[in-house]
């Protein structure tokens, strides 16, 4: 079952992402480097509630 997650940037803390995970194969937060438009770089976005 995919469900749906938010991405907030580590920096600034804003929720700039949306989207799908599959919590079966990947139970662990999920982090990525994303660009943030608010900070204008790229960043690492962690998984919020």
């Amino acid at each position: 079952m995919r469900t749906r997650i938010t991405l907030a940037c580590t920096e600034c803390k804003n929720r700039n992402y949306d989207t799908k995970k599959d919590k079966k194969t990947h139970p662990d937060r999920m982090e990525t480097k994303k660009y943030c438009r608010f900070c204008k770089k790229h960043t690492l976005h962690k998984e919020t509630k």
